[in-house]
């Protein structure tokens, strides 16, 4: 990804990483120079080279560090054998991951297209392990007899773009809290299984 080691050089890769978010996300991948970057990061243009070398390879930074640290934090949570548990402890997880990466996540989805193959296949590769675990969830329910689901993967599709639509339109200070809006995501998710929120305290008697 980047040339330039050491703690100095670290930090001026994070800084690079940071302001180019911001340009990609307001500004569109294609629209933004690496003169412009540098500009923001508060140095030479020529010593961009040094970090990154092509702006593709900011682009694929932000992606690769984007689905490393979701993958991190998604493995950091507890585990839940029960698929209803599980479900909704992933619904819950993912809107709150999230809601606080507007940026991150436009530029993950949105500017995926502008990524050459070779990096491409690598965060495709990471964006899959991450919906992997999703379709876990949803094939343990179905063979329980918990979860009504057609398709497994189109569900888990359906899913995660509904959950991660989000950040289109959420701000903090409007009419819904968070907390009510991961609410709300929850008992949409656990409907799309053929779940009603009033038939849930049935099944989880016992296991909580």
């Amino acid at each position: 990804m980047a040339r330039t080691t050491g703690s100095i050089g670290k930090e001026t890769e994070k800084r690079v990483l940071k302001e180019a978010l911001t340009l990609f996300a307001h500004h569109g991948y294609a629209a933004v120079s690496m003169r412009q970057i540098a500009g923001k990061c508060g140095i030479q243009a020529g010593a961009l080279y040094n970090y990154f070398p092509t702006k593709q390879s900011i682009l694929h930074g932000l992606m690769k560090v984007h689905m490393l640290d979701l993958l991190a934090a998604l493995d950091a949570q507890p585990l839940q054998h029960n698929p209803v548990m599980a479900l909704e402890a992933f619904a819950r997880f993912h809107i709150r991951y999230h809601i606080d990466k507007p940026e991150g996540v436009f530029v993950a989805y949105m500017e995926l297209r502008n990524l050459e193959p070779e990096p491409y296949s690598e965060v495709m590769k990471l964006r899959q392990k991450y919906e992997r675990f999703l379709r876990g969830i949803l094939r343990d329910g179905q063979a329980k007899g918990d979860f009504k689901i057609d398709d497994v993967p189109v569900t888990t599709m359906a899913i995660i773009s509904m959950m991660t639509g989000v950040n289109t339109w959420f701000r903090y200070g409007g009419r819904l809290s968070v907390e009510e809006i991961e609410k709300i995501y929850v008992n949409l998710v656990l409907s799309v299984v053929g779940l009603e929120p009033e038939s849930l305290a049935p099944r989880l008697e016992g296991i909580v």
